[in-house]
């Protein structure tokens, strides 16, 4: 528990290493408070077992403390995800850009975190051993984005990583959906029960992967990464706009401008020779 409540604390001061604003000091006192809290009755129960180490041990260092980290540390972390999402509407620029890395991870994290806990009441107990794997990759993915975004380090790919997985992620589950339906259509249907009726499905699926491939990457690029869909109509509009341009430093802003957003490459360089 103290751990999730120190990283309430450290979501009130993402990306910047401050608080968005005074309004936000109250929240930043209640999460240190818990924080503390949980440190000192951790201390208290680690002193407890050293002093009594064949005693059992049911409460902290004062009885009912138990109980009241089910309400304080849930409210800890909800205060700084209150202050992700406050900061992430109000945000713009290279901010913005910081957030959206968290945020995607974050994402992750409670897409592995909900099978987990879900598993045990559903009757998946074969199965939890993965999802711990799962969820543990997926933070592994936050932390990554975390030091992404402090360092700062390739921000504007992260359009482009969104666009991907998601379009991946859809495309596998078309086209497993397909290869299950074939595989049922033939063996359950047909009773067809012979290694041609996987061999035809694995072939059918593989045979889509490049077009729904195409139309799905199309459509979540529209979304998710419109800059890389509209590229020919923004080198239209930059040339256009370049046609009456006369002073060379505003064309090379324009130009890096331009290509940084249609082609999203790492680094952009504009060289210039001037003629006598």
């Amino acid at each position: 528990m103290i751990p999730v409540a120190g990283f309430g604390f450290i979501l009130l001061l993402f990306p910047t290493g401050q608080l968005r604003s005074p309004r936000w000091r109250p929240a930043a006192w209640f999460v240190a408070a818990v924080y503390a809290l949980q440190a000192a009755d951790f201390v208290a129960r680690a002193c407890r077992v050293w002093a009594y180490p064949y005693t059992a041990l049911t409460d902290g260092w004062y009885p009912g403390l138990h109980a009241a980290d089910i309400i304080l540390v849930p409210a800890a972390l909800l205060a700084g995800v209150a202050a992700v999402a406050v900061r992430f509407a109000r945000s713009s620029g290279e901010e913005r850009l910081q957030l959206k890395w968290f945020v995607t991870a974050a994402a992750l994290v409670v897409v592995a975190v909900i099978p987990l806990a879900l598993a045990p009441q559903i009757g998946l107990n074969q199965a939890v051993d993965a999802l711990k794997v799962a969820f543990g990759l997926a933070l592994v993915c936050l932390y990554a984005a975390i030091a992404v975004a402090v360092l700062k380090y390739r921000l504007y790919d992260i359009d482009r990583v969104i666009s991907r997985t998601l379009a991946y992620a859809i495309v596998t589950g078309v086209l497993a959906g397909v290869y299950a339906g074939l595989v049922l259509l033939a063996t359950q249907v047909f009773s067809v029960h012979t290694p041609v009726a996987v061999a035809a499905a694995t072939l059918a699926a593989a045979a889509l992967f490049a077009p729904v491939r195409h139309r799905v990457q199309r459509r979540v690029d529209r979304r998710f990464n419109r800059a890389r869909y509209d590229a020919d109509q923004t080198v239209a509009t930059c040339a256009a706009r370049l046609k009456d341009a006369v002073d060379l430093d505003t064309v090379c802003e324009d130009l890096a401008r331009v290509v940084q957003a249609a082609l999203e490459p790492a680094h952009v360089s504009v060289w210039t020779t001037r003629h006598e």
